[in-house]
């Protein structure tokens, strides 16, 4: 008898995808890079979500974007108006304007393309901006991730620098008044300021260049330092593995959640079409930056009541609060210190938001890995430290609108200028003290449920006439979330090898006792058994070491 083998299956030809993949695979050895990161797992948290809307708002903007690049001209040449919109028919305009006004009303799709653009710039900075405040409130920014924390951060100054310039390129009257604005701020600076305005401008302002220089720097150099950061952001997102919430099987040496491949990349394209959906809905619905109201930009005219779009305000704010009469003269140079005193205020807050991490790893002196991510309570002054920095960018933010302020609520222009730059210096400081008061008050609230078991609202009277509530164990899901944190203690200034203590460890010390001395120390296993003593409450674990065989693989 001889033995056959069926080789109709083994033998076969792949199909055309499957011979290019095999092709691409023999020469390149994708498969292995693919299959390494196709396991690669990420949590599920809808907080996570705002850095995918600030990614999917980007690529929108680049293909809204390309669209708009093949019929706007970026010339501030003078022609006279003859397109579609009649009330500036004959009108003198530049270049610029008149391609923009084409696009709005000419060009087939050409106003949704203008809306979708420039929703997705708004929807991309906010995005980016509320992702950063989930990574600084949950403590996501710690050891290994604090060099990310600053392309994020570079990230999100691309994001502005390219809104504006964008903002910039119609040249109409709104616009125009912006850049009036930048041009007072770059004359401002002492010895240097009126030159590099000329030479950026292209001359007195207006000038004749600008428009072609924010053109190359929206379409060309921004983009792609902003595509070069976020693809060093996605990269030390994957060497350093996803940070997740504490909960049961949850440490600093693992990740919990769903692999790439094939669950998170349909949950991500799903998503995708869903924010590119929303904000075409919202563009074909919602008039933005109506350029054909403002006219073209010339310098006599200012509009009333205009704003920047809102990433923007918070500077405009700066502007409008700096008290007047600041002027000094310093060897014949006067220096305006209603702009410079706003500029380096601007300039000295990024830098510190720039430079927290390495300020609380300072502090700290913690050197560890850190995965899991912290409840904002479990951080008291760190997340009073955000809130004043949210309080100080609010009350700068609002008051780019002090004239609309004044103007809807019939109050004096000068009464909110003056309540304003009080709530500017006194506003941070009541939102620090206000929320590290309530988060150590949650933390202590969190111990009474530890230890108590949480309210239920029911009364009973025991045999001998007490009345009581009865309280309601929690579980043991709820209570790792609420014991699993780090109890950090104040730094000690140490004498180093000569006897001596260093100003910077007095330094360290005192913001350290800052920090911590008023810290709620997370419910050890002995008080839990001893609270618990008389209900024979199931044993509970010790607070995780966070020393778990990783399962990201």
């Amino acid at each position: 008898m001889t033995n056959t083998t069926d080789t109709s299956t083994t033998d076969a030809k792949p199909g055309f995808v499957g011979g290019a993949a095999n092709y691409l695979d023999e020469r390149l050895s994708v498969s292995a890079v693919l299959k390494g990161f196709g396991r690669k797992v990420f949590p599920d948290h809808w907080s996570f979500m705002l850095g995918e809307v600030a990614l999917y708002s980007f690529v929108i903007l680049v293909l809204s974007g390309t669209f708009l690049t093949f019929f706007y001209q970026p010339s501030m040449a003078e022609v006279e108006y003859n397109g579609s919109y009649a009330p500036l028919k004959g009108a003198q305009m530049s270049i610029a304007y008149a391609s923009s006004l084409d696009i709005s009303f000419d060009i087939r799709g050409g106003l949704i393309m203008r809306q979708v653009h420039h929703w997705a710039a708004l929807l991309f900075v906010a995005a980016a901006g509320l992702h950063m405040l989930r990574v600084f409130f949950t403590g996501a920014f710690r050891k290994p991730r604090e060099l990310n924390w600053v392309v994020g951060f570079l990230l999100f100054l691309m994001g502005m620098g390219a809104g504006f310039t964008g903002y910039s390129l119609p040249d109409d009257l709104l616009s125009g008044n912006g850049l009036r604005i930048i041009d007072g701020m770059i004359k401002g600076i002492p010895v240097i300021g009126t030159a590099f305005s000329s030479g950026f401008f292209g001359g007195e302002f207006p000038g004749t260049e600008v428009v072609a220089r924010l053109y190359s720097l929206h379409i060309m150099i921004l983009p792609a330092l902003i595509i070069v950061l976020i693809g060093v952001h996605l990269m030390m997102v994957i060497i350093h593995k996803h940070t997740h919430y504490s909960g049961p099987g949850r440490t600093d040496d693992n990740v919990v959640g769903y692999p790439l491949m094939p669950v998170y990349v349909a949950k991500a394209g799903g998503f995708f079409f869903l924010v590119f959906g929303v904000v075409a809905a919202i563009a074909a619905t919602f008039t933005i930056n109506p350029i054909w109201n403002y006219g073209p930009y010339d310098p006599s005219p200012v509009s009333a009541g205009t704003q920047p779009d809102w990433y923007i305000g918070w500077l405009d704010g700066a502007l409008r609060l700096a008290p007047s009469g600041w002027d000094i003269s310093i060897f014949g140079y006067v220096i305006p210190m209603g702009v410079m005193v706003p500029l380096i205020v601007s300039l000295l807050f990024l830098a510190l938001v720039a430079a927290y991490p390495f300020i609380e790893n300072w502090v700290t002196k913690d050197k560890r890995e850190h995965h899991v991510l912290d409840r904002p309570r479990n951080a008291p002054t760190r997340t009073a430290i955000g809130a004043a920095g949210v309080t100080f960018y609010a009350v700068l933010w609002a008051g780019a609108s002090t004239d609309l302020i004044a103007t809807n609520f019939q109050m004096s222009l000068n009464q909110v200028l003056v309540a304003m730059q009080i709530m500017l210096l006194v506003g941070p400081g009541i939102a620090y003290f206000v929320t590290k008061r309530a988060c150590i008050a949650l933390q202590n609230k969190d111990r009474e449920v530890v230890l108590h078991g949480r309210e239920t609202g029911r009364v009973v009277r025991l045999p001998h006439g007490e009345y009581i509530e009865v309280h309601e164990t929690v579980d043991k899901y709820e209570l790792w979330k609420l014991i699993d944190y780090k109890d950090y203690q104040p730094v000690l200034a140490r004498p180093d090898s000569n006897g001596k203590i260093s100003l910077s460890n007095r330094l360290r010390s005192a913001v350290s006792k800052i920090y911590f001395e008023d810290r709620i120390a997370p419910v050890s296993k002995a008080e839990y058994e001893l609270a618990h003593a008389d209900h024979a409450p199931e044993a509970v674990e010790e607070k995780p070491t966070r020393k778990r065989k990783s399962i990201d693989a």
